[in-house]
């Protein structure tokens, strides 16, 4: 349960089903009220917080913002509610009875509208309570409540929401098209997709799971968390070099050879017992002026005899850091494309310009072909925007594997992992937004599964990634460069 992530629909049918078991909807507002309280009872604490606001709209959402407006009065807080026209929902007019029998301040929302509020001439609150929309928001806010999240967003003091940041949407992540930004958001009986992927990060804040009844049955995760705590099988004390898999960087096009350097090295640095890079040899001198371990092959040279024996003698194939867009690297990768595709014993990562020729001549690969696309690459393998990609994330990393099968990295913010089940990363950071990341991420998937195989799981490799990037980062997202991560990379494997 505390790794599983849900639909907004699966939640709300859960909801639906306890509350046909003769549950009170109404007893599930004031206990998701009440957990949330006592939450940030001990949060005020070490924050100094006396007066504060909560923003209600005219859903379920909102009724939990009345009580938790009530329970916060109780313990003495001062509370004022800004409000809406409340709905018709029985449970919210009761929530709001209640909240006024408790002497909490409601004020008309309409004041925040006002030419006064505007001004941000609003009073000063400690906190501010976000309890405006829920799960269910799947369209665009008008003018007016864009306004209205703006306006909340500028409020100096603690942010909060209750189950979602109002104008995120619950599934992709995006926001429609503005979002409140929390510093917490108290995310009630689930996690929801969308507080992970796309820009969800980015507003969520810290997240609280408020668990309130137990799973049924038919409750299905739409994905998992990817777990932070990975322990790779230990190296046998009679190993050797030849025991720790064989890596083959297939890239570099004459004017671009640092991919396949960062690639080649990350693999090294993951453990690979031998790595080989096969690129244009103008780039020899520097790769071995680097790391004198890599072997190398002039891909122009080798014939089709050359390339099969090759691939007789690796474990794993890292294909397409560098390689160009242009005829010659056209004709690259329609050699090597078949020959991997034959090769059914190969762990193949495929990566940068190898997707944009791969979109161009598409086929199917087996379960052993793992493709690492970010947004405007899923683009052009699905023929669309990268804003369509961006909007429904969860939905084109499942297109990309319906179209080309295989597993597929849909990387960003909260990158996406899809292997029989989806898998969510939480770890990384912004400061992995630069070039050459793509190309160390591709270099461990191929030397991680060259050792291991089945044993090591795709999405375990890319959270070794963001554990490696966020130790990189650690004193500052500004300036990281994927050629530092190697030793990153040696100490997450090595935990």
């Amino acid at each position: 349960m505390q790794g599983s992530v849900y639909h907004s629909q699966s939640i709300q049918a859960w909801e639906q089903r306890w509350f046909m078991q003769h549950n009170s909807s109404l007893g599930l507002m004031q206990q998701a009220a009440w957990a949330i309280a006592q939450q940030l009872i001990q949060l005020f604490g070490q924050s100094k917080v006396q007066k504060v606001a909560l923003w209600c709209g005219q859903g379920n959402n909102a009724g939990d913002g009345y009580y938790l407006a009530a329970y916060l009065k109780q313990q003495g807080y001062c509370v004022t509610v800004f409000a809406t026209e409340p709905g018709q929902s029985a449970d919210l007019k009761q929530a709001v009875e209640y909240a006024q029998s408790h002497q909490v301040d409601i004020q008309s929302i309409d004041y925040l509208w006002s030419e006064k509020a505007v001004q941000q001439q609003l009073p000063v609150f400690d906190c501010h309570i976000d309890a405006l929309f829920g799960i269910g928001l799947n369209r665009s806010l008008d003018l007016r409540w864009q306004e209205m999240i703006q306006l909340f967003n500028m409020q100096a003091g603690l942010k909060v929401s209750i189950d979602i940041p109002s104008g995120l949407q619950a599934n992709t992540g995006q926001a429609l098209p503005v979002a409140i930004q929390a510093d917490h958001t108290f995310t009630i009986l689930g996690y929801k997709a969308g507080l992970f992927t796309g820009q969800g990060k980015q507003y969520a804040g810290t997240l609280h799971l408020v668990s309130l009844i137990p799973a049924d049955d038919a409750l299905q995760p739409l994905a998992y968390l990817s777990p932070e705590k990975i322990v790779l099988p230990k190296r046998q004390a009679f190993g050797h070099k030849g025991s720790y898999g064989h890596v083959l960087v297939v890239g570099g096009h004459a004017d671009m050879g640092g991919a396949v350097i960062m690639s080649a090295e990350a693999a090294f640095h993951a453990g690979a017992g031998k790595v080989s890079v096969i690129c244009h040899a103008w780039h020899h001198q520097a790769i071995l002026a680097r790391s004198p371990n890599i072997m190398l092959r002039d891909i122009n040279v080798l014939e089709q005899n050359d390339i099969e024996k090759l691939l007789q003698q690796v474990d794993a194939v890292c294909f397409g850091m560098g390689l160009g867009r242009d005829q010659w690297a056209e004709q690259v990768y329609l050699q090597w494309a078949e020959l991997l595709s034959q090769n059914t014993h190969l762990e193949v990562v495929l990566d940068a310009d190898a997707l944009w020729f791969l979109a161009k001549y598409p086929q199917p690969f087996n379960h052993h072909l793992y493709a690492t696309p970010h947004p405007g690459e899923a683009a052009t393998l699905l023929g669309c925007t990268v804003q369509e990609i961006e909007q429904d994330r969860i939905a084109a990393i499942q297109q990309l594997q319906q179209k080309y099968a295989g597993q597929w990295v849909l990387k960003g913010a909260g990158s996406l992992i899809l292997e029989q089940e989806l898998f969510i990363c939480t770890q990384g950071n912004a400061g992995m937004a630069t070039g050459g990341m793509g190309d160390v991420l591709a270099g461990m998937i191929a030397s991680l599964k060259a050792q291991f195989h089945q044993h090591v799981q795709l999405h375990e490799i890319v959270s070794l990634h963001a554990q490696a990037g966020d130790l990189l980062a650690q004193n500052g997202l500004r300036g990281l460069q994927a050629h530092e991560m190697g030793k990153m990379i040696y100490q997450v494997v090595n935990r």
